[in-house]
């Protein structure tokens, strides 16, 4: 069975926090420090699973404010 990355695991985890309405649209995302600690992995892979959100529009980053869930209807 093939190892998943941390980067599929972090951004699985996510995606499955949204679906279940842990995060709901317009909830701001832990800060990047909180999401290393909390997955304990270095901030790559984090920065890696948040843009691969950000690509599935699941998440949209603002600079200087943080990371958001993306409402789906907008």
């Amino acid at each position: 069975m093939p190892r998943i990355s941390d980067r599929q695991r972090i951004a699985q985890d996510i995606r499955d926090k949204i679906s279940s309405g842990e995060y709901a649209p317009g909830d701001k995302l832990p800060s990047l420090r909180e999401m290393t600690a909390h997955y304990g992995v270095s901030a790559e892979p984090v920065r890696s699973a948040l843009l691969i959100l950000q690509a599935e529009g699941l998440i949209e980053g603002h600079q200087g404010k943080g990371t958001y869930v993306a409402d789906p209807k907008s």
